[in-house]
C-alpha cells in the first residue's frame, strides 16, 4: 500500500514532465512550444515525428526513434554540429558546401536563371507561385543542396509559402538538415516610390551603402541592420550575402556604390555596424552568445578587397582579372575585416562568412608567389585569413570561380582567374586545398566528389574525411545557431505585417535624408521655397545593355516622379516661366574599360574608364599594364594609352547646358545620382546649387531641396580635378587624387558637406580624418 501512494504522488510530476509544451498548426506546419525551451516548428507532412525526452519536446530528423546530439537543442552548437558533421556521408557534406545559382520566385521561363514546373514553364504550369521548381527539386535531392541564393520573390507572402514548402522537402530528406537561404542586398530604394509615414511597403528602402557611409554615422547603419535583419528572417533569409567592405582606393571601379567609399576607418567602423545588427538577436530572440531567431548570418565580402582592379577594371570579366598595388598598400585593404567585420561590439563577435574576390591579387602572394584567383590562393586564404587573422568561420568562393572562361567579356562567363587550364573538379580540389568551405553559384556535387576522391589519393582517406568533416562544422554552425534546425518555418500573416511594416519604412526614409550631400549653395538659392515654378527637362536614356548583356530599347522620360514634384512645386513645361529649373542627372557610366569591336578590328580591346561625360583621350596613361595574361588573349599589354571614351550617359551633361541657356540666368538645380566619383568641372559652374545622393527615393531629394530636411551627409570619396589625376593615383591607395574646388572656392575631397550655415565642420569631420596616402 505504501509503494502504491508512493507510486500515486509520483504521477503528477510525471504527467507534469511530459507535457510541458504546447502545439498548434498553421496549415501543415505545426508549431510548438516548450515552456522553459525552444520553439520547434515542423511539416505534418515531412515524416518527421516528436520525442518527448523530460518533458521536452525535440525533433526526431533522421527518424530513428531516438534523440541524436544534434537533435538536442540543450547542447552547445560545436557539440551538435560534430555530431551531425559525423553522421553525414561524403556526398551529404558535398552538397552542404555547395551554394545554389540564382533563384527566382517564381523563376522565368527563359534567359540564365530559367526553371520548370512539372516540365512547364510557370504560366503553362498552373503551379502556385511558391511552388518549388523541377530544378530546386533536384538540387536539393540530389545534390543534397542545403543553401540557397534567393533573388527576386513576388511577394513576402510568396516568399515565406516557398520557404515553407521548401523546408518541408528538405526535412523529409535524409538527416532532416534545413535550408539556409540567402540573399543579396535587397533593400534599395525605387526612385519614383512616394514615402507615406502611415503606409507600409514591399520592403524597406534604404539608401545604397556609399549613402549609408555618407551619414558617417554608424549607428544609422546598425539600426539598417537590425531592421533589415528582422525582414530578412520573415522572409525566410538566414543569410546576407553582403555587407561588401572593399575599400574603393581606384575611382573607376564600378562596384565603388557597394562598398563603404575610400577611407579604410570608415569602412571598418560601418562593417562593424552593419554585422552587428544583421547578426544579433537579443531578449526572447536571443539563444545563446548573441545568435537567435532573428540573426541573420553576414557574409563579408570580399577578402582581402577588391577595389584596386588595373585601370578601375572589374573582375567579373576577365578584363578585369588583376588587382594590382603600384602604392604597395596592400594591408590598408585589410582594415575593415580585421578591424571591422572581425571585431564586432556585439557577443557573435565575427562576421560569419567571408567571400574572398574573383581578382588575381597580382603579386601579393608573399609564400607561394601564386598569382591565382583569391579563392584559390592558399596564402590569402590560409596563411593570413585562417592563421594570421584567426578566422574560423565560413569561406564561400564568389559565384562561378570553378567554370571555364569562354570570353573574356561576359559576366556569366565562368572565372578561373589564373587556374583556367585545370579541369572543374582540379580547380575544386584546390579550392578546398587553400581552405574555402563552400562553391558560389554550383548546385552540381559531381566535382567536389570528384575533389574528395582526388584528396583521398594524395592524402588518404582519414585526412580526406577529415577535411570535409572541418568544413562540415564550420557550415553547419551557421544553420544551428540561426535556430533553423528548430523551426526553419514562417506564418505568412506574419510576414506580410513584418516585412516593410510603417516603422521600417520609416527609418529607412529618415536614413535616406541623412544620406544626401549638398555640394553647392550658391547665393543660399537652397532651400527653395515650395509653391514656386520650377521645369524639371527629360531624360534620354540611349539604347545598351546591362551587366547581363540583355539590350534595352532608348527612351525619353522624367527622372523623377512628376505626380511627387507636384505636391511641392507648380510645373510648367516653357522654362521661360520657371523660377528655378531641376535637373536630374546620373555620374558618368562608361563600358567598363573594354570594348569587343576594338578587340575584332585588331586592338587589344582595351579602353580607359573616365568618369567625364565627354570625350576622353588618355593621353598620360601606363604605357605597359602592371598586369596582363589571358587563355583567350596573345597579348599581355593591357594599356589603353591614347584611346578615346565617351560615357553612354553624355546626354546628361547636354541636358544640364540646355537647360542653363534655356533659363537665361535664373537658378539650375543639379541633383546627381553618384555612383562614382566623377569630373564635376563639365557642369559644375552651370548650376546654382548641387546635391549628391547614392540611392535614394526622389521625394527623399525633394525634401532637402526645399528644406523640410537639412541636409547633413559628407563625401565619403574625392571628386578629382580631372582625368589626368584620376590616371596618376595607384590604385590600391586612397585619398591620393587632386580634388575639385568650385566656383564658391569648396573643394570636394573626402568628408566634405554643406549645411544651411555652410561647410559642415563636427565631431564626425574630426573622427574621420582623411588618411595620408602610401606613396
Amino acid at each position: 500500500m505504501k509503494k502504491y501512494l508512493m507510486l500515486m504522488a509520483l504521477l503528477p510530476s510525471v504527467a507534469l514532465a511530459q507535457s510541458q509544451f504546447t502545439e498548434n498548426r498553421v496549415g501543415d506546419v505545426v508549431f510548438i512550444n516548450n515552456t522553459g525551451g525552444q520553439k520547434l516548428g515542423y511539416s505534418s507532412k515531412s515524416g518527421v515525428k516528436i520525442l518527448t525526452v523530460d518533458g521536452k519536446a525535440f525533433k526526431d530528423l533522421n527518424k530513428n526513434g531516438k534523440l541524436d546530439k544534434y537533435e538536442d537543442w540543450r547542447l552547445p552548437v560545436d557539440v551538435r554540429a560534430r555530431d551531425l558533421a559525423s553522421q553525414m556521408s561524403v556526398e551529404q557534406i558535398a552538397g552542404l558546401m555547395l551554394y545554389s545559382r540564382h533563384q527566382m520566385i517564381p523563376t522565368m521561363p527563359v534567359g540564365p536563371f530559367a526553371g520548370l514546373y512539372n516540365g512547364k514553364s510557370f504560366t503553362e504550369s498552373g503551379a502556385a507561385a511558391y511552388d518549388l521548381s523541377d530544378q530546386q527539386k533536384a538540387f536539393l535531392k540530389d545534390d543534397n543542396v542545403r543553401h540557397v541564393l534567393i533573388t527576386s520573390v513576388q511577394s513576402p507572402e510568396v516568399a515565406a509559402k516557398w520557404n515553407n514548402n521548401a523546408q518541408a522537402y528538405v526535412e523529409s530528406l535524409g538527416l532532416g538538415i534545413p535550408a539556409n537561404n540567402s540573399s543579396d542586398p535587397r533593400h534599395g530604394t525605387v526612385a519614383n516610390a512616394e514615402f507615406n509615414a502611415g503606409a507600409g511597403g514591399a520592403i524597406s528602402m534604404w539608401p545604397g551603402s556609399l549613402g549609408l557611409a555618407a551619414t558617417f554615422d554608424p549607428s544609422v547603419t546598425l539600426n539598417f541592420g537590425k531592421i533589415a535583419g528582422q525582414e530578412y528572417r520573415a522572409l525566410g533569409i538566414a543569410t546576407a550575402l553582403s555587407p561588401q567592405v572593399d575599400i574603393a582606393t581606384d575611382p573607376r571601379w564600378n562596384r565603388f556604390s557597394g562598398t563603404f567609399g575610400e577611407n579604410p576607418q570608415l569602412a571598418a567602423d560601418m562593417a562593424r555596424a552593419y554585422v552587428d545588427g544583421f547578426q544579433t538577436s537579443t531578449g526572447n530572440n536571443e539563444i545563446a552568445n548573441g545568435w537567435g531567431y532573428v540573426s541573420v548570418n553576414a557574409m563579408v565580402k570580399h577578402w582581402p578587397g577588391g577595389g584596386a582592379g588595373e585601370g578601375g577594371r572589374d573582375a567579373h570579366y576577365g578584363f578585369g582579372k588583376y588587382a594590382v598595388y603600384p602604392g604597395n598598400n596592400f594591408d590598408q585593404h585589410l582594415i575593415p575585416f580585421t578591424q571591422g567585420a572581425f571585431k564586432l561590439n556585439g557577443k557573435t563577435g565575427m562576421a560569419s562568412a567571408v567571400m574572398p574576390y574573383y581578382t588575381i591579387s597580382y603579386n601579393q602572394d608573399k609564400k607561394n608567389h601564386e598569382n591565382v584567383a583569391n579563392n584559390y590562393n592558399k596564402y590569402i586564404i590560409t596563411d593570413l585569413l585562417r592563421n594570421k587573422y584567426k578566422y574560423d568561420g565560413v569561406v564561400c568562393t564568389d559565384w562561378l570561380v570553378t567554370g571555364d572562361e569562354t570570353v573574356v567579356n561576359s559576366f556569366l562567363s565562368g572565372k578561373s582567374w589564373g587556374v583556367e587550364k585545370l579541369t572543374v573538379a582540379q580547380r575544386h580540389y584546390k579550392i578546398l586545398m587553400a581552405g574555402v568551405d563552400q562553391f558560389g553559384g554550383n548546385n552540381d556535387m559531381k566535382p567536389v566528389l570528384e575533389a574528395y576522391q582526388m584528396g583521398v589519393k594524395e592524402h588518404g582517406e582519414k585526412f580526406m574525411r577529415a577535411r570535409f568533416e572541418q568544413s562540415a562544422l564550420r557550415l553547419l554552425r551557421n544553420v544551428f545557431r540561426t535556430g533553423l534546425f528548430e523551426n526553419p518555418y514562417l506564418d505568412p500573416q506574419v510576414t506580410k505585417s513584418t516585412v516593410g511594416k510603417p516603422e521600417f519604412m520609416d527609418a529607412g526614409y529618415q536614413a535616406q535624408l541623412k544620406s544626401i550631400v549638398m555640394l553647392k549653395n550658391k547665393g543660399g538659392v537652397l532651400p527653395l521655397q515650395a509653391g514656386k515654378t520650377v521645369y524639371v527637362p527629360k531624360k534620354f536614356t540611349p539604347a545598351g545593355k546591362n551587366f547581363l548583356g540583355i539590350p534595352h530599347p532608348e527612351k525619353t522620360e522624367y527622372p523623377v516622379n512628376m505626380d511627387i514634384v507636384k505636391k511641392y512645386f507648380k510645373v510648367t513645361e516653357n522654362p521661360d516661366e520657371a523660377d528655378y529649373a531641376l535637373v536630374f542627372i546620373e555620374s558618368p557610366i562608361g563600358h567598363g574599360g573594354y570594348n569587343e569591336e576594338d578587340a575584332k578590328n585588331g586592338g587589344n580591346g582595351y579602353l580607359p574608364v573616365s568618369l567625364q561625360y565627354g570625350a576622353y583621350k588618355a593621353e598620360t596613361a601606363r604605357a605597359t599594364s602592371i598586369a596582363g595574361g589571358d587563355p583567350l588573349e596573345k597579348f599581355t599589354n593591357r594599356s589603353y594609352k591614347d584611346k578615346t571614351e565617351t560615357s553612354t550617359n553624355v546626354t546628361d551633361l547636354a541636358m544640364v547646358n540646355d537647360t542653363y541657356a534655356k533659363m537665361k540666368g535664373r537658378p539650375v538645380i543639379v541633383s546627381i545620382n553618384i555612383n562614382n566619383p566623377m569630373v564635376m568641372a563639365e557642369f559644375e559652374k552651370q548650376a546654382s546649387a548641387i546635391i549628391g545622393d547614392f540611392g535614394v527615393q526622389g521625394q527623399a531629394s525633394l525634401d532637402i531641396l526645399t528644406g523640410k530636411a537639412e541636409p547633413s551627409a559628407l563625401l565619403p570619396l574625392q571628386m578629382p580635378v580631372n582625368m589626368k589625376t584620376v590616371e596618376a593615383q595607384y590604385e590600391d591607395v586612397p585619398h591620393d587624387m587632386k580634388c575639385y574646388t568650385d566656383s564658391e572656392g569648396h573643394v570636394y575631397d573626402f568628408g566634405y558637406g554643406l549645411n544651411w550655415k555652410g561647410v559642415i565642420k563636427d565631431a564626425r569631420t574630426t573622427k574621420y580624418v582623411k588618411a595620408l596616402p602610401k606613396m
